[in-house]
């Protein structure tokens, strides 16, 4: 069983540190891998009004992530993190060169952490009044 927990939390932090490194990357990684094209981002689905959804969607699979390697222990500081990260990582932009600073990526980010705080706290209220 401590072995599950460990691989969970090993796919947490190398996810982590490949969507930071993504994120910090001047330009887009898969837009060069996909197209040969730094400036062009792939794109999963259209927007989601004033959310990216490529950002909801790498937010959501990180927040799960992490919530899978964390749920029994330190799920405030995880999401707290998460939160964090997700404001830090987008502020980086205004610096970072062929990147830019855009409200509707920040909102992607915090909707999709948000969405797996409530599933995670639904199912926390379900369960215990089971």
């Amino acid at each position: 069983m401590k072995k599950k927990f460990l691989l969970r939390k090993t796919i947490f932090h190398i996810s982590n540190i490949g969507l930071i490194f993504i994120y910090l990357f001047p330009g887009s990684i898969f837009g060069w891998l996909i197209y040969g094209n730094t400036q062009k981002q792939p794109q999963l689905t259209s927007d989601f009004a004033i959310f990216s959804s490529n950002h909801v969607y790498t937010f959501i699979v990180l927040s799960l992530l992490g919530l899978l390697s964390y749920y029994k222990d330190k799920v405030r500081i995880l999401f707290l993190y998460l939160f964090f990260i997700s404001i830090f990582l987008e502020l980086c932009h205004i610096l970072i060169p062929q990147r830019s600073f855009e409200y509707q990526d920040l909102f992607g980010n915090l909707l999709g952490t948000l969405l797996i705080l409530i599933v995670f706290n639904l199912y926390k209220y379900f369960k215990k009044n089971d």
